[in-house]
Protein backbone atom coordinates (compact mmCIF):
# COMPACT_ATOMS: atom_id res chain seq x y z
CA UNK A 1 0.00 0.00 0.00
CA UNK A 2 1.48 3.63 -0.63
CA UNK A 3 0.56 6.51 0.68
CA UNK A 4 0.25 7.74 4.30
CA UNK A 5 -2.90 5.80 6.08
CA UNK A 6 -2.81 7.57 9.34
CA UNK A 7 -3.86 11.17 11.53
CA UNK A 8 -0.42 13.19 10.70
CA UNK A 9 -0.30 17.08 11.56
CA UNK A 10 2.67 19.28 10.95
CA UNK A 11 4.76 19.50 13.40
CA UNK A 12 4.30 23.47 14.69
CA UNK A 13 8.21 24.26 14.99
CA UNK A 14 8.92 26.52 12.07
CA UNK A 15 12.57 26.24 12.52
CA UNK A 16 12.13 22.07 10.93
CA UNK A 17 10.89 23.98 7.94
CA UNK A 18 12.67 27.23 7.65
CA UNK A 19 16.41 24.83 7.81
CA UNK A 20 15.22 23.37 4.90
CA UNK A 21 13.88 26.60 2.79
CA UNK A 22 17.21 28.47 0.92
CA UNK A 23 18.30 31.76 2.22
CA UNK A 24 16.69 31.39 6.24
CA UNK A 25 19.14 31.91 8.77
CA UNK A 26 18.91 28.52 9.40
CA UNK A 27 20.16 27.05 6.23
CA UNK A 28 23.06 29.78 7.03
CA UNK A 29 24.22 28.20 10.69
CA UNK A 30 23.82 25.00 8.81
CA UNK A 31 26.19 26.09 6.21
CA UNK A 32 28.38 27.73 9.21
CA UNK A 33 28.50 24.37 11.40
CA UNK A 34 27.96 21.55 8.64
CA UNK A 35 29.34 23.27 5.83
CA UNK A 36 26.30 21.78 3.96
CA UNK A 37 22.41 21.93 3.97
CA UNK A 38 19.47 19.83 1.96
CA UNK A 39 16.78 22.83 0.61
CA UNK A 40 13.85 22.61 -1.30
CA UNK A 41 13.64 24.67 -4.78
CA UNK A 42 11.26 26.70 -2.61
CA UNK A 43 8.11 26.52 -0.36
CA UNK A 44 5.89 25.75 -3.04
CA UNK A 45 7.94 22.81 -3.59
CA UNK A 46 7.87 21.64 -0.19
CA UNK A 47 4.07 21.79 -0.25
CA UNK A 48 3.69 19.59 -2.99
CA UNK A 49 6.33 17.13 -1.95
CA UNK A 50 4.12 16.82 0.94
CA UNK A 51 0.98 16.21 -0.81
CA UNK A 52 2.08 13.87 -3.74
CA UNK A 53 4.12 11.36 0.06
CA UNK A 54 0.96 11.70 2.09
CA UNK A 55 -0.60 10.65 -1.24
CA UNK A 56 1.62 7.79 -2.66
CA UNK A 57 4.56 7.89 -0.86
CA UNK A 58 6.21 4.49 0.34
CA UNK A 59 7.14 3.46 4.07
CA UNK A 60 11.13 3.39 4.12
CA UNK A 61 13.52 1.76 6.47
CA UNK A 62 12.54 -1.16 9.06
CA UNK A 63 10.28 -1.11 12.16
CA UNK A 64 12.82 -0.05 14.88
CA UNK A 65 11.90 0.39 18.28
CA UNK A 66 14.29 3.00 19.28
CA UNK A 67 14.01 5.25 16.76
CA UNK A 68 10.66 7.97 17.21
CA UNK A 69 9.84 8.71 13.88
CA UNK A 70 7.84 6.71 10.87
CA UNK A 71 9.53 7.64 7.55
CA UNK A 72 7.83 7.71 4.29
CA UNK A 73 9.56 8.41 1.03
CA UNK A 74 8.86 9.29 -2.65
CA UNK A 75 11.54 9.54 -5.73
CA UNK A 76 10.59 12.82 -7.83
CA UNK A 77 11.61 12.88 -11.89
CA UNK A 78 12.48 16.11 -11.64
CA UNK A 79 15.09 18.02 -8.76
CA UNK A 80 12.65 19.27 -5.65
CA UNK A 81 16.10 20.85 -4.24
CA UNK A 82 19.25 21.03 -3.88
CA UNK A 83 22.10 19.94 -1.77
CA UNK A 84 24.25 23.50 -0.91
CA UNK A 85 27.45 23.36 0.25
CA UNK A 86 29.70 26.60 1.84
CA UNK A 87 31.55 26.75 -1.17
CA UNK A 88 28.11 27.74 -2.84
CA UNK A 89 28.12 24.21 -4.91
CA UNK A 90 24.97 22.58 -5.44
CA UNK A 91 23.84 19.25 -5.72
CA UNK A 92 19.92 18.79 -6.90
CA UNK A 93 17.93 16.18 -5.35
CA UNK A 94 15.19 14.04 -6.42
CA UNK A 95 14.03 12.28 -2.97
CA UNK A 96 11.57 13.92 -0.45
CA UNK A 97 11.13 12.40 2.70
CA UNK A 98 7.94 13.14 5.79
CA UNK A 99 9.30 12.23 9.12
CA UNK A 100 6.54 11.13 11.52
CA UNK A 101 6.70 11.33 15.35
CA UNK A 102 5.25 7.78 16.46
CA UNK A 103 3.91 9.20 19.42
CA UNK A 104 2.04 12.68 18.16
CA UNK A 105 1.54 12.26 14.71
CA UNK A 106 3.48 15.43 14.04
CA UNK A 107 6.00 15.56 10.80
CA UNK A 108 8.09 17.35 8.66
CA UNK A 109 8.83 16.79 5.00
CA UNK A 110 12.80 16.84 4.21
CA UNK A 111 14.87 16.65 0.37
CA UNK A 112 17.15 13.98 0.28
CA UNK A 113 19.01 12.25 -1.72
CA UNK A 114 18.19 8.66 -1.32
CA UNK A 115 16.22 6.60 1.55
CA UNK A 116 17.40 6.74 5.13
CA UNK A 117 19.78 3.83 5.51
CA UNK A 118 18.92 1.03 8.40
CA UNK A 119 20.56 -1.79 9.56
Amino acid sequence: MSGIDRDITPDPRLSLIDRHLPNTPQVQRLLHREGRAHVFSDRETLELVIQAIIGGGERTGIDDEDDDYERYGLYFSEPIGYIIKADGSQTPLYYGEIKIVKTTGEYHAIPRTRPRRTS
